[in-house]
């Protein structure tokens, strides 16, 4: 798949495509399945499948203080979507000087000269353009005067997918899950309640955090349960506090290598037993004393959440505990067969 960020990285003469738009945030279900039939559909006519996103997501650059925490950082993103056929990505800045481009401008210049678009998929609620002016209408009455179709896709939702078992048992303030759409923000709620097993449903894989591991207090090797703790600028949405079993992915190692995939005890919180304060991230991988990960990109799956995080009266309860999760992160993995 080409990955770019930039009009200069486009081939002159590229096309024909077909062209959809999104933030494509978490790659769910929803996005998974609409992009696929994008391919096929572009496959039939033997033209290019293209999907044209932002970064920073854009509500992050006009109101930051109410942008909602991202699922997926850039990279994720860009795996994601590769794994759906798409022939390429148009990763572009999102900046206030880019917002400001009409309507016309951003489809003639993106959509029509740059990718020659034959069709360009959208949704019903599609906004584009200066003040977000453009919307449905206007992408037809341009698709007219530019001569692409627009193909108009509706919202997805467990339901629709042919196949696909009852999406599970969600707390009841989160909706029943037969008759919500997939979406990002119905995964960021079952994060928010460290339900990540439903969200995995929804994601139609388990959520991921990448960061690169450094130095904490080292306080887990000196219990027997070396951690790797991840930077606090991991990228993708941290979910509640606890701790969970999941999967350490070593990005640096090619698919197939030994210790690239490894079974992990993840815990996510202050590490109240020792009055800690920062928020962390870190993962103990099962029956490993030898690793170095320090300075390594990693990419934590995180499968299932095994409890909430405790406040213990010493050592030694702590300890006995950490032996039960282990346990217990087997168990739950042993069921697993698609680890990354």
């Amino acid at each position: 798949m080409h990955r770019w960020t930039d009009l200069a990285d486009v081939p002159d003469g590229f096309g024909p495509s077909v062209v959809t738009l999104g933030n494509f945030d978490g790659v769910h279900r929803g996005h998974v399945g609409v992009l696929t039939r994008m391919v096929a559909d572009a496959r039939a006519v033997g033209a290019q499948a293209v999907a044209v996103t932002f970064s920073p997501h854009p509500q992050q650059v006009h109101r930051p203080a109410e942008a909602p925490p991202l699922l997926t950082g850039d990279a994720d993103r860009l795996e994601l979507l590769a794994e759906t056929g798409l022939d390429a990505v148009l990763m572009l800045e999102y900046t206030l000087d880019f917002a400001r481009q009409s309507p016309e401008q951003f489809v003639e210049r993106y959509l029509v000269r740059a990718l020659g678009a034959r069709t360009v998929v959208v949704g019903r609620d599609v906004r584009f353009g200066w003040g977000n002016e453009g919307d449905l209408s206007t992408m037809v009455a341009l698709g007219e005067r530019y001569g692409f179709g627009v193909e108009v896709i509706e919202d997805v939702t467990p339901g629709d997918a042919a196949g696909e078992p009852p999406a599970g048992t969600a707390p009841a303030h989160l909706a029943d899950p037969l008759r919500r759409r997939w979406s990002s923000t119905w995964v960021r709620e079952l994060l928010e309640v460290g339900d990540v097993r439903q969200a995995a449903r929804v994601l139609g894989r388990p959520h991921r955090v990448r960061g690169v591991v450094v130095h904490g207090d080292a306080r887990g090797r000196e219990l027997g349960f070396p951690t790797a703790n991840l930077s606090p600028d991991a990228a993708g949405m941290v979910p509640a506090d606890g701790v969970y079993a999941g999967w350490l992915r070593r990005t640096a190692l090619p698919a197939g290598a030994a210790d690239r995939v490894l079974p992990a005890a993840i815990s996510i919180g202050t590490n109240p037993t020792f009055e800690g304060l920062n928020r962390r991230v870190e993962a103990y991988v099962l029956d490993r004393t030898d690793l170095d990960l320090y300075g390594e990109e990693v990419v934590l799956e995180i499968v299932e959440r095994l409890r909430p995080t405790l406040r213990f009266d010493g050592v030694d309860a702590l300890v006995a505990q950490m032996h039960d999760d282990v346990a217990r992160v087997r168990e739950v993995l042993v069921g697993v067969t698609d680890a990354p």
